[in-house]
């Protein structure tokens, strides 16, 4: 994804207005590979295709996550060029700490890299980011944003509340830039259907749209990467279409183990 992650942020003040539902979001420690083809085309890419390989561990007081992605693009030219993005995260289960790494490539080339901490003073923020890499910087992040674990769970509440949009600065690391703003349109909350995979076949599920821009007033009107999805209540997610601007890929879900919680 533009910044090939995934993943996969919510509100203001408090975690989310939805945070004391009837019927907390159970998240589901697992391990998921995605097929990725071409969807469309705008510009010049005339072929892709790949894998990205997703894991979320419970590692008992916080998430951890890693995401592989391995995208070959071919252009007009016939020429092919390998991409590649390495992320990784852990995010404490209070909402309020982040570790992050991003590696992005382009042939065997680094062409993005990310590496720091963040903080939240109370779930919702406001917060601090530090960054490592690409250079030693620390950058406020405003009143309202989370990191991207809470931000799924605030999605699918919203989701089950019968929300329809959503606006939030999240932070993910995948940026030097501190929060990206991001709107989200919730489409549905589906009831369960018959699927390939039997762990999904008993869950509701909900269809939504992410828009990512970025978090500095007078910004540009137009996203810098768009994503859509289909969530299932337990955060596992398929059907998803990434939008880059010049392509759009879609990702298949293709693999999928429930992993066992820690606590």
């Amino acid at each position: 994804m533009r910044r090939a992650t995934f993943l996969l942020g919510l509100l203001a003040a408090t975690l989310s207005p939805f945070a004391a539902s009837a019927q907390a979001v159970d998240l589901a420690a697992h391990r998921a590979v995605y097929k990725l083809t071409l969807a469309s085309s705008r510009g010049d890419i005339i072929g892709a295709s790949g894998t990205m390989a997703y894991e979320m561990v419970d590692a008992c007081d916080g998430w951890a996550v890693r995401q592989r992605l391995r995208m070959n693009v071919t252009d007009r030219e016939n020429r092919e060029i390998e991409m590649g993005t390495d992320y990784a995260t852990f995010e404490t289960k209070d909402g309020l700490n982040i570790r992050f790494n991003m590696r992005q490539t382009t042939e065997t080339a680094v062409t993005s890299e990310t590496e720091g901490t963040a903080k939240l003073e109370r779930p919702g923020g406001p917060g601090e980011v530090q960054y490592k890499v690409p250079e030693e910087s620390t950058k406020p992040l405003p009143t309202g944003t989370m990191f991207p674990t809470p931000h799924t769970v605030a999605i699918i509440e919203a989701a089950r509340a019968g929300k329809k949009f959503l606006s939030i600065p999240l932070l993910d690391g995948t940026t030097a830039g501190g929060a990206q703003d991001t709107s989200v349109a919730i489409f549905s909350w589906d009831k369960p259907a018959e699927h390939r995979f039997s762990a999904l076949s008993k869950l509701n599920s909900t269809r939504v749209r992410i828009a990512f821009f970025e978090n500095k007033p007078g910004g540009s009107p137009t996203p810098d990467y768009e994503l859509g999805m289909r969530y299932w209540e337990n955060g596992i997610a398929d059907e998803m279409t990434m939008d880059f601007g010049e392509f759009v890929m879609k990702a298949t879900l293709v693999e999928l183990n429930i992993l066992p919680k820690a606590c």
